[in-house]
């Protein structure tokens, strides 16, 4: 334990003045530092309404934020692919149904009475609200089933940076189900179904809800807090700029293989945040630690909080000076995060923070080079990264004759 966890402790930062090093949260702090996930300019769709689930890209990446979210990372312990495949097949028609707010088996939740119900019925008679089920495939999944030389180069093994602290048990995975929706029972459904119908073939490795959407959906619209209390997601790419999301997000087909053509590759980083040696830092000082006011969310020196920020006049370790593009040659993401709050570390302190969630078309040329220019983060005496994994998202399932991974695992991968 450090000085900086203790309850009585003054902040570091008091102390040290500018100084500030340690743990980097990468683009995931408050105040819209990086240009990064706006989902949509259109007003979001009624939350009770359904998504499409076909389409070019996966739903859940590029569509409008939902308020709350259950991610999941599974490990695969079948060594049959044809068995393997046979699942991804029965998962998508079961996302299918679900996203449409439809229960899992044609019949509803029953079938024969001597058989478990097709549906595990929490969620009968809710509304689809706006679910959404996206899948990605983790580095470890390419040393199973013949994979290996299929394994797209951008999908590497993230390197190790400054103030990591990562729990193997909260990190990783063969594959994940990230599931967003407006109602948390909804979301949580899901992801028990698809554990339900893979049970044998695969197995949770770890998970994670969310709440309390950490990216704004329009631009009129309020933009959300983190739990440190400033607005998170003020620059962000919207939904309907199709040239940033083509040039940042979906992969190309000249970038290679052919398969993920139109995915994108995600980032988790589940980050803790040192609630209560934040709650007794000074105004000022996390202001200055950010680069913008609490109150209205404008960069230093401006009034408004979509003012284009003026870096230099920002303290040289501010996370807005450190994570914007200008600061990072450019580099953008797209952002998907939620809060989350994991009742206490058995010492009296809250388990809360961000759960980071970056899409974007190659993580080479996106987050590691914005998390290790972060590495002298102010931010980073109250933030630590607990949680890390990778995933290549694939393509979107095209009709109902497609499925989740039909790219990666038909002959002409």
């Amino acid at each position: 334990m450090t000085d900086k966890d203790t309850p009585s402790s003054p902040s570091r930062r008091s102390l040290l003045g500018w100084g500030g090093a340690g743990l980097a949260l990468g683009a995931a702090a408050a105040g819209g530092a990086v240009a990064m996930a706006r989902t949509d300019d259109a007003p979001p769709p009624d939350a009770g309404s359904a998504i499409p689930f076909h389409g070019p890209h996966q739903a859940g990446i590029a569509t409008p934020v939902q308020d709350r979210l259950h991610f999941a990372a599974f490990d695969v312990q079948t060594s049959d692919r044809a068995e393997f495949v046979q699942m991804l097949k029965d998962w998508t028609q079961a996302a299918r149904r679900m996203t449409a707010g439809h229960p899992v088996g044609e019949g509803g939740y029953g079938g024969l009475p001597e058989a478990p119900p097709d549906d595990t019925g929490e969620a009968l008679g809710l509304k689809p609200s706006r679910l959404t089920l996206t899948i990605g495939f983790g580095p470890s999944l390419f040393d199973k089933f013949g994979l290996a030389g299929h394994r797209p180069e951008a999908l590497v093994d993230l390197p190790k940076f400054a103030g990591d602290n990562l729990d193997r048990n909260r990190s990783g995975g063969d594959l994940c189900v990230q599931a967003c929706a407006d109602d948390p029972q909804v979301a949580v459904h899901a992801i028990r179904n698809l554990a339900r119908i893979g049970m044998g073939k695969v197995v949770i490795r770890w998970s994670q809800l969310g709440f309390g959407k950490t990216s704004s959906t329009t631009p009129e619209a309020q933009t959300p807090r983190n739990l440190m209390g400033f607005k998170d997601g003020t620059r962000n790419i919207a939904g309907t700029e199709t040239d940033r999301l083509r040039k940042f997000v979906w992969v190309p087909e000249a970038d290679g293989p052919q398969w993920m053509t139109g995915g994108s590759y995600l980032v988790a980083r589940r980050i803790r945040m040192h609630i209560e040696t934040w709650d007794r830092t000074s105004l000022q000082e996390q202001e200055d630690i950010f680069g913008r006011d609490k109150g209205e969310g404008a960069p230093v020196g401006k009034a408004k909080e979509r003012d284009e920020p003026f870096l230099k006049a920002m303290k040289p370790d501010a996370h807005v000076r450190l994570a914007h593009p200008d600061a990072n040659h450019g580099a953008t993401i797209l952002r998907r995060g939620y809060s989350f709050t994991d009742g206490t570390d058995g010492l009296g302190r809250l388990d809360a923070g961000l759960f980071f969630l970056a899409y974007q078309r190659d993580v080479r040329e996106g987050f590691i080079p914005i998390q290790r220019n972060l590495a002298t983060d102010a931010l980073n005496e109250y933030i630590q990264h607990v949680g890390s994994a990778l995933f290549a998202i694939p393509p979107g399932v095209r009709d109902k004759d497609d499925w989740w991974g039909r790219t990666l695992f038909s002959e002409e991968a």
